[in-house]
């Protein structure tokens, strides 16, 4: 009965807060099918924070919408960018919030703007990265990051760190057997060899080694780290086989350690364990921790790659419960270098987020390391199928409503909330 009467009190407390906020003025911006542009949406939260005003991310509650205070131009900002909104007076807001507190959802205060930086070579090209289209096209600035930057510790003046389609191991992203004679591959090569040496290593391997173990140190410290298509795999791999040679000697010159198998260490990795390399320079695969080799025979055809979030209760767990926020329940698949995650090699700590419920494969997990997060989610482009090397960009004004990209910036998001002890 204490417990009751103590949680009405708080309930009580945080309705004539939220009313007194709508007398102020408080606009909603919903998240369900009712939004026109769900990611510029999440733009528009964000520069709700760079204004220091209160935000509230209301999880689960007409999928995932925020309240606002009526900052000066919040309106204006909506409309520029195509953001429905609502506004809200007393009787209106304090309906919702309690609805939030009666049902299987929560209100999230974020409070801070993340700092966000991307991890990505000087010559790549912007929009061959999900993330940094995600970021351009909502508005979010982002710095970004390499292996210099990285080694002398520039990681701790961000909150938040993305890795894509990066090959952690030092094999050149397996591209040998299709593209070693192509320009763009021997200078994207010779360029990682010159950044190695000029860093002191002699292989690119051992650079990306030092990297790796610098990241999770990051993690470990409290960073948020958010990766896609290979670079979850690759970075594994790499903090697994830290004390022996995988890589074959097409790539360094030297063959690997005939024992690298059986001297994979997986403590030291995030999320996966278990799984075997591959020591063919021929085979586009770095491990079986990837689906894409069985899937190929599983999937009759695009239109039936599907995968599901799960549901979690917002009350009690919010941390996956802010990483699935979504106007709809089933995303389309799509592929990359790393297209899932086989579920057998994925560690028990680790929560599954969603899953292809014909296949059997992971797409999108999270976990904690020391103070900091990972969340790994596979493939390479949302709204691009099958993507291919020179491929076009995705033009994300077409697709602005979509809902594996929203994934995404869920993750941008998660800094910036107020992190609440596990209810019990």
């Amino acid at each position: 009965m204490r417990l009751s009467r103590l949680r009405n009190a708080v309930f009580l407390l945080w309705a004539l807060g939220a009313a007194a906020a709508a007398r102020a003025g408080v606009i909603l911006i919903p998240m369900d099918d009712a939004q026109n542009d769900h990611l510029k949406a999440y733009g528009v939260a964000y520069w709700e924070l760079t204004q220091g005003a209160r935000v509230d991310w209301l999880l689960n509650y007409r999928g995932g919408s925020f309240i606002c205070e009526s900052a000066a131009g919040l309106e204006d900002i909506c409309f520029l960018r195509g953001v429905v909104f609502e506004r809200l007076d007393d009787a209106a807001a304090a309906a919702i919030y309690a609805t939030v507190e009666q049902e299987n959802m929560e209100s999230i205060r974020l409070e801070k703007v993340p700092k966000v930086a991307i991890y990505t070579p000087p010559t790549n090209e912007p929009w061959d990265d999900a993330v940094t289209l995600a970021l351009t096209y909502a508005e979010i600035p982002y710095a970004t990051v390499w292996d210099p930057d990285v080694l002398a510790g520039k990681l701790f003046d961000y909150d938040w760190l993305h890795l894509h389609h990066e090959d952690f191991t030092g094999q050149f992203g397996k591209f040998y057997a299709a593209y070693r004679d192509a320009l763009w591959y021997r200078q994207e090569k010779q360029a990682a060899e010159e950044t190695a040496r000029a860093l002191g290593f002699q292989k690119v391997a051992m650079l990306k080694r030092a990297v790796s173990l610098a990241i999770r140190d990051y993690v470990e410290q409290g960073g948020y780290l958010f990766a896609m298509c290979s670079a979850p795999e690759t970075i594994d791999i790499t903090l697994a086989a830290q004390n022996t040679d995988i890589v074959p000697s097409e790539f360094d010159g030297d063959p690997p350690d005939p024992g690298c198998q059986s001297r994979l260490d997986y403590s030291h990795t995030f999320a996966f364990t278990g799984f075997s390399v591959s020591l063919d320079p021929m085979a586009y695969e770095h491990s079986d921790v990837d689906t894409s080799p069985d899937r190929m025979t599983k999937v009759a055809d695009r239109g039936s790659d599907f995968f599901t979030l799960f549901e979690f209760s917002a009350k009690l767990d919010p941390v996956p419960t802010m990483l699935v926020q979504n106007h709809v329940n089933a995303v389309n698949g799509f592929m990359g270098q790393t297209t899932a995650f086989r579920k057998p090699l994925v560690k028990n700590r680790v929560t599954i987020l969603a899953e292809s419920p014909a296949l059997g494969e992971v797409r999108y997990l999270h976990g904690n390391m020391g103070r900091g997060t990972f969340t790994f989610y596979g493939g390479h482009d949302p709204e691009d199928y099958q993507h291919w090397v020179g491929d076009p960009p995705t033009k994300l004004e077409f697709h602005k409503n979509s809902p594996g990209y929203r994934l995404i910036l869920n993750n941008i998001l998660f800094p910036a909330a107020r992190k609440k002890e596990r209810k019990t």
